[in-house]
């Protein structure tokens, strides 16, 4: 006997819904066991989600560094190019939230907003790339994509 795909109930081979939670049920319907034994959410996920995953704002670098550690997306140039770009924006942010943002504000003219004005840079970018990915376009940061081609290929060789 099938199980269900939602909450595990056994359902009858001829069953189109769950008698138990009423989720809708595939022709073919294996075991709770057997879908989830080998195939975990990355072995599923499309390489355009991955990639536009690399993108979300400030938090994107959890994306990036658990799309370069798959195992799934080794051999994805495309993956990995969007993975250590968003990594690189991620690294700007941190430069300037950390690094260059104490130091001008330590200065006089600081009425400037420069450090706003940077960050909101870097936002833009990671909205630019994730509107640019999910319209499946190839775009390249001026510095940002020379660094990511870089780490694929030294990590090529």
């Amino acid at each position: 006997m099938p199980f269900c795909t939602q909450c595990g109930k056994q359902i009858s081979d001829e069953a189109r819904f769950c008698p138990g939670c009423g989720a809708r049920q595939n022709a073919a319907n294996p075991g709770p066991d057997a879908a989830s034994s080998k195939t975990g959410f990355l072995e599923n996920m499309n390489p355009r989600t991955a990639s536009i995953l690399c993108y979300i704002p400030v938090i994107g670098w959890i994306p990036c560094v658990v799309l370069l550690a798959a195992q799934r997306f080794q051999s994805d140039r495309t993956v990995r190019f969007h993975a250590f770009q968003g990594l690189y924006l991620f690294v700007a942010w941190l430069l300037v939230d950390r690094a260059i943002g104490p130091v001008i504000r330590s200065m006089p003219f600081d009425n400037l907003g420069l450090i706003s004005l940077m960050k909101m840079a870097l936002i833009g970018a990671w909205v630019f790339m994730l509107i640019k990915t999910s319209n499946n376009e190839a775009y390249r940061l001026p510095v940002f994509g020379e660094l990511a081609d870089r780490s694929i290929a030294e990590q090529r060789s």
